[in-house]
């Protein structure tokens, strides 16, 4: 994890936009994948954190399943890391202290969203945000029930650098279980 937020910290430096920016890859009820991006909110030894509608389809897989990967690609330092684990849920109190630190508009949205349901227009959507942003104009805006965060605990990272000539550094760190200690392989690239 060291290592990781290293190479985080080297990509808040130098990529333009969204250095968190993670792609994450859950398996549906009939066993196809589904990727999507979404932003990484902690990362530390327990494992790599985002938040977002439990109700959603990739919470609905996560539930399911309990199991994901991710991919950080960090085009600016030739650099990719991919991660697969056990997912498992933050506690109320830390998706409490997150969705406070979130932009009031951003709060109001997890209240108006239905996401991942069918949209019967746009108008809908933004009737449902300006209702909750009346709802909610005075004071805090408490954190929807259906709206919290998951932890990728990870049994496995894989860290790639690009070197001239496909002489590429390719390194995983396995461990069978949390707690467990990692091994580390290097990898023909």
């Amino acid at each position: 994890m060291r290592l990781f937020a290293a190479w985080l910290a080297d990509a808040t430096v130098s990529e333009p936009r969204d250095p968190n920016a993670m792609t994450l890859a859950t398996v549906d009820a009939d066993g196809m994948p589904n990727a999507r991006m979404v932003l990484l909110k902690g990362a530390d030894a327990q494992g790599f954190v985002f938040y977002t509608n439990m109700g959603s389809q990739k919470g609905q897989e996560l539930a399911a399943s309990a199991k994901a990967a991710l991919v950080f690609h960090w085009k600016s330092l030739n650099r990719q890391v991919r991660v697969r684990g056990h997912v498992e849920n933050v506690t109320t109190e830390e998706a409490d202290a997150y969705f406070a630190t979130r932009p009031k508009q951003a709060q109001i949205g997890a209240w108006a969203s239905k996401q991942s349901q069918p949209l019967e227009s746009r108008m809908a959507f933004e009737k449902a945000v300006a209702i909750n942003a009346a709802k909610y104009a005075i004071g805090n805006v408490p954190r929807p029930p259906n709206w919290s965060g998951y932890r990728i605990v990870p049994d496995q990272i894989e860290f790639w650098h690009d070197r001239p000539f496909r002489l590429h550094d390719r390194i995983v760190f396995k461990r069978a279980a949390a707690g467990e200690a990692w091994s580390k392989t290097r990898l023909y690239p």
